[in-house]
């Protein structure tokens, strides 16, 4: 059997976890950019995200909103503004350079904490051996900072149930919902990719209580859980790396 080398791409991972039924309707609708599907969801949706395929850290990541007749806004990074014609952002994007293009995805309306939009990460990994079984090992709110609609740019992290209870969504019972639908989608990568031991998905919930799930990392930064207050999520996720 010839292995399978882990590929660091969203439109790749989308259509991985979206062919398992139970994960389907938890996943963003996505398409490849290309100018008739951009048109296609700002009808449907009016907002969207525009990410680059092989993106991460939330660099190059566009968010864009219809605002009038062939009008429409765009906010990257911290930096908007409006622009008339869909061929226009287009064009903008090439300039990037990014080799595999990007996706454009429905905008999750995330919940948030004082006007700023926050997500979950949850840390899934295995230990060596293809029996060993998944498990979620850490968790952790990224709160945006403001001016920001990317969490990556991160105005503090947090422990989830504290996030939960600050944007009055969710308990305990939510973050545990959550959990098996990071391990669902752990375990489908999983049997794609058999080396794979470790994602650390982001995981969105919106104001009516929904969760996401915006994407998987095959290469997190485990950094930010050493900056909790207990450090013991820190510690299980060093363990189960060796």
């Amino acid at each position: 059997m010839i292995p399978v080398s882990i590929q660091k791409d969203k439109w790749l991972q989308y259509r991985i976890l979206r062919n398992r039924s139970s994960l389907a309707g938890r996943l963003p609708e996505t398409r490849l950019l290309q100018k008739k599907a951009l048109s296609k969801m700002l009808l449907q949706y009016r907002s969207v995200v525009l990410k680059p395929r092989d993106g991460s850290y939330g660099r190059d990541i566009v968010f864009m909103r219809r605002n009038g007749a062939n009008a429409y806004r765009i906010q990257n990074e911290n930096n908007g503004a409006t622009i008339r014609g869909t061929g226009k952002v287009l064009q903008w994007l090439r300039h990037k350079k990014r080799s595999r293009g990007y996706i454009v995805q429905r905008r999750l309306h995330l919940a948030r904490i004082r006007r700023k939009p926050f997500d979950i990460r949850i840390m899934t990994q295995r230990k060596k051996g293809a029996a060993s079984p998944w498990t979620v090992t850490g968790s952790y709110a990224k709160v945006a900072a403001r001016g920001y609609l990317v969490t990556n740019v991160a105005s503090r992290t947090m422990p989830v149930i504290e996030a939960l209870k600050l944007a009055g969504i969710g308990d305990r019972r939510l973050l545990v919902q959550a959990e098996r639908i990071a391990l669902s989608a752990a375990q489908r990568l999983g049997e794609r990719y058999p080396k794979l031991r470790q994602v650390g998905f982001d995981i969105g919930i919106d104001s009516n209580r929904r969760i996401w799930i915006i994407e998987g990392n095959y290469r997190p930064d485990v950094r930010p859980f050493r900056r909790l207050q207990d450090r013991a999520m820190y510690r299980r996720i060093l363990r189960y790396k060796k």
